[in-house]
């Protein structure tokens, strides 16, 4: 395995660095912020529908879940983006000017979908999905009628 040269990093590329990582930290904690609402809310409507609704209702949490789903993925694509920010700016030589926060030719490189579909938030955002459905075949199979 090779290694690459270290080299001294002036100050001024060790402060834009921090900078990015700043950001990379904010998006991870907004990214665990929506996890604890999706959770929340998931369980909420997940209790009500599970006692006072027709099947047809129990269906409407599946909304904020899917949407919640969407807003973290999207948060963990802006994340990988400031990643790979990160990384082309610790590089000697790199092409990135100095101080520079524009990550959007980074984020073409995280497909929205494939950010969607990683193990992380399908098992989690899946789970609170799968939950809801489970909830709703169970209104169905007991015969409540669509309201």
């Amino acid at each position: 395995m090779m290694h690459s040269q270290a080299f001294p990093l002036d100050p001024d590329r060790v402060k834009h660095l921090e900078f990015i990582q700043a950001v990379i930290a904010r998006l991870a904690s907004n990214s665990f912020l929506i996890k604890g609402w999706s959770l929340t809310v998931a369980a909420a409507l997940l209790a009500f529908t599970a006692k006072e609704s027709t099947w047809g209702v129990s269906l409407i949490p599946l909304v904020p879940i899917a949407l919640f789903w969407l807003l973290d993925g999207l948060f963990i694509r802006q994340e990988r983006a400031f990643r790979n920010l990160y990384e082309e700016t610790r590089k000697q030589g790199t092409s990135v000017e100095p101080f520079s926060m524009d990550a959007s030719q980074f984020v073409e490189r995280e497909p929205i979908t494939a950010v969607l579909t990683s193990w992380s938030l399908v098992l989690f955002h899946g789970g609170l999905f799968l939950a809801q459905l489970i909830v709703a075949a169970v209104i169905l199979l007991s015969g409540r009628s669509v309201a």
